[in-house]
Parts: structure tokens; sequence; C-alpha cells
């Protein structure tokens, strides 16, 4: 994985504390941007701690799902980190089916503003991709712990 200087040095320090041989990914919460920057404070905040993603999309992307146990490295819109978060559970359910109780993990308001917020970005994210929303889309249901 090619990384930037100031990300592999954060996750070599990460490791020296923590020896075991694992791997890890960086991302930015809604593709970047002030979204994403918005979203990953709330993660710093500990008031996200859930997160979803269109199924069809990992596919599209060639990417492999979120596996519990995995490490991800939580990035701002300037490329700066932002946590080290583990995913602890992980679920594909329908759209249309996300519980109340994951939306308000997801730290974005209550849960019609969690939906009206989500059938949006769908809705604007699908179509570059060649995939329509429905509201009975796959989705992936990620539930992670701030690490550092």
């Amino acid at each position: 994985m090619n990384q930037p200087a100031h990300i592999e040095a954060y996750w070599q320090a990460f490791l020296q504390q923590h020896p075991e041989s694992i791997l890890y990914e960086t991302f930015q919460f809604a593709g970047g941007g002030a979204i994403g920057d918005t979203l990953g404070a709330l993660v710093v905040a500990g008031t996200k701690t859930a997160t979803c993603s269109a199924y069809d999309l990992y596919e599209k992307e060639g990417d492999a799902l979120p596996q519990v146990g995995h490490y991800s490295i939580v990035l701002n819109s300037r490329e700066e980190v932002l946590a080290l978060i583990q995913t602890t559970h992980v679920e594909i359910v329908p759209f249309n089916e996300v519980s109340e109780e994951f939306a308000l993990a997801e730290g974005e308001g209550d849960y019609e503003d969690w939906w009206e917020g989500h059938v949006r970005f769908f809705s604007q994210l699908l179509p570059q991709y060649d995939v329509p929303y429905r509201e009975d889309m796959l989705v992936v249901c990620e539930r992670f712990r701030v690490v550092q």
C-alpha cells in the first residue's frame, strides 16, 4: 500500500505499541470534502460509531467488504489523520430496514435527518456508477470503535 509519509509514520507508531501484524486502509467519509470533514469530526468527538455504504459500490470499485477486526485511518479533506478506528460489527441489510438505533449511532441527528441525508447522498452518488437508487437496496452497516 503506497501511502504518504505522514500516514505511514502514524501507522508505524501505532504498530510499535501494537506489534501484531495487521493491515489498514485509509478513507474520508462521504468521499471527502466538507461533509467528510464534518463526519470525521463526529468520530473524533465520539458521536459517530457507525457508518453505512451501498453494497453494490464494493463490487463496482473492486473493494473488499469491511471485516470485523480491520483497522482504518480516517482522514480529513487535507489528507490529515483524524482517527484510527477498528471495525467491530458488519451487517448487510436493505436500506429501508436499517434500524433507528443504527441510524442514531451514525451521529448525524435523529432518524429522519439520517434518512433524508442518506437518500440525498445515495441519490446523487449511485448514478455516477450506473447503479439506481432504491429504498430496498442493500447497504453495508459497519460499527466501529476509535482506537486512537
